[in-house]
């Protein structure tokens, strides 16, 4: 009687391909298995531990008072510019954050990469989630600066959903084009830090977006994050009106980040493990 081993080999799809979301729900165990590593990891050894989710925005809210606020005197929209920076770097410090760890997510995970097959897609979108930890404590504080700064929400509150999705979109377009190319260019990997440092001047984080002259302000609603972020003062500090427009510009721009960014991931999976 012959014995025959079976072998299943799994071949990389050829060109575009589209997320497969009923295989990322078949591995939806080992999502969740990574985004719990990804929180306990993130501050072990630590002695702040999860407390350097409130002390990063937070001594960025002092240093940026005294800069902008105090020696530029930059205008804040008529509030005081701590709670006035504090509610742009609430949203600004998780995209931030979430755009470095998943640009460079693929450098990171190449030993488990080569080992066992599973979606590669789920390591890029791993800290998306897993950094929301953080974004809900510095929230948290975010509400007792209002208190203590008399702002109080209201009904228009119940768009900020609207406006994490929309952040959550524009941070997973992004770093997954950047964790995608880091793999073949390993100089993105040392580049992102001044990329997210000069997007933050392009968003509306020291400064309001009132600022921006008005023939230039659908262009600049192309960066989701000018949206996102006057959209938190505007709903929280009621600062001006719901900025659609911006909102609006920078939906159609995430989605395009994105939707190209998972085709871009897809069209280069096949590589990852032999170029890394």
């Amino acid at each position: 009687m012959n014995n025959q081993n079976h072998v299943t080999i799994i071949r990389a799809k050829e060109g575009w391909q589209p997320i497969d979301w009923g295989e990322l729900w078949h591995y939806k165990d080992l999502m969740y298995f990574l985004i719990i590593r990804n929180i306990e990891t993130r501050y072990a050894q630590s002695v702040l531990g999860i407390g350097w989710a409130i002390v990063r925005p937070m001594f960025s809210m002092i240093i940026f008072s005294i800069v902008f606020g105090k020696l530029a005197k930059i205008n804040s929209d008529g509030v005081p510019y701590a709670i006035f920076s504090y509610t742009a770097l609430v949203p600004w410090t998780y995209f931030s954050g979430a755009l470095s760890s998943s640009s460079n997510s693929l450098l990171s995970s190449v030993g488990m990469m080569t080992k066992v097959y599973f979606p590669r897609l789920i390591i890029p979108l791993t800290p998306i989630i897993s950094l929301l930890v953080d974004f809900v404590i510095a929230f948290i504080i975010l509400l007792f600066l209002m208190t203590y700064y008399e702002f109080y929400p209201n009904s228009q509150i119940l768009y900020l959903p609207i406006l994490i999705i929309l952040m959550m979109l524009t941070a997973s377009g992004l770093g997954m084009w950047f964790t995608a190319l880091a793999i073949q260019y390993r100089d993105v990997k040392h580049a992102i830090s001044f990329i997210v440092q000069i997007l933050m001047y392009l968003a509306p984080v020291v400064y309001p977006a009132s600022n921006v002259p008005e023939k230039f302000r659908l262009l600049y609603g192309c960066f989701p994050m000018a949206g996102v972020i006057e959209g938190f003062r505007s709903i929280l500090l009621d600062t001006n009106p719901m900025p659609w427009d911006l909102v609006s510009m920078g939906f159609l721009a995430s989605i395009l980040l994105f939707v190209s960014g998972v085709l871009y991931f897809r069209k280069m999976e096949k590589y990852f493990v032999d170029v890394a």
